[in-house]
């Protein structure tokens, strides 16, 4: 059975904005990736995480629920010439009966929130190595920022398409995959009560600039306005979006700022 993010996975694998490379540096650090390590990149979607962790890596294990997402993820690594990712369909109940060898670091993104945090880090734990890590990663609200104008318009053309509020939908959330204070906050403490107990976080800011078509495919990367959910109403959805924006800014470039959130969890020293 599919999941809503299949008829998206084309626009996510397209317009999603990548992690810093500070990110990717800081692992890379942080647990000495030398290309000798096992990562596991979970809810992989199409391999935002572990195709840019490919290179520093022996072998990357990206592993998701949708069909389509892996599919995007292994086109995207035959073109990029990357060969050393196995691309396994499953969810966060089947991390122990995928036969994984000993895992050095495992990277999430925000399907994190989806997942059952507490059975994933104690399944987490059998899984890795004495040393080995895990990594989330999110974008974050950021306290105080003037929204921009423009996802305001966005917002609007939304909701006329697809009806105000719902589970993450119209608001910002849904426009921006960015998560409040409070979530993040209880993220990092249901790291800090896990078997890796041990949590350092980090952040950074991440100015993004989108062109019109940048705005509307990141639309139709999300579940809740990807094309499956737009149905019939997609074409007249695009058409009003890129009327609107321009509208708004004939200039065609709408910018934002993105405050990227990681949390590093490992086991306690002994």
């Amino acid at each position: 059975m599919s999941t809503p993010f299949a008829s998206a996975a084309p626009y996510y694998a397209r317009y999603r904005p990548p992690y810093p490379g500070e990110f990717h540096t800081l692992l890379a650090d942080r647990f000495a990736l030398d290309g000798s390590q096992t990562v596991l990149d979970l809810g992989a979607g199409p391999g935002t995480l572990g195709l840019a962790l490919a290179p520093v890596a022996d072998h990357v294990y990206a592993v998701d629920p949708e069909p389509a997402m892996l599919t995007e993820g292994a086109r995207l690594a035959e073109e990029r010439g990357i060969t050393n990712i196995s691309w396994l369909r499953g969810d966060d109940a089947r991390i122990t009966r995928l036969c994984l060898p000993r895992i050095d670091l495992c990277v999430i993104g925000r399907a994190f929130r989806r997942m059952d945090r507490e059975r994933v880090l104690a399944d987490l734990d059998e899984v890795l190595a004495p040393r080995g890590g895990v990594a989330v990663v999110e974008s974050l609200y950021r306290p105080g920022d003037p929204r921009p104008a423009w996802l305001t318009v966005v917002e609007e053309v939304r909701g006329r398409f697809l009806g105000p509020g719902g589970p993450g939908q119209a608001g910002q959330a849904g426009l921006s995959g960015q998560s409040d204070r409070d979530d993040w906050d209880d993220l990092v403490d249901r790291l800090a009560k896990s078997p890796l107990s041990r949590v350092e976080t980090h952040q950074w800011d991440q100015p993004v600039r989108h062109t019109v078509d940048e705005v509307i495919g990141l639309q139709l990367s999300f579940s809740s306005s990807g094309p499956d959910r737009l149905g019939d109403r997609m074409a007249a959805f695009e058409t009003e979006l890129r009327r609107a924006l321009l509208d708004h800014d004939p200039r065609g470039t709408y910018a934002r700022t993105l405050r990227i959130g990681a949390a590093v969890a490992t086991r306690p020293r002994r």
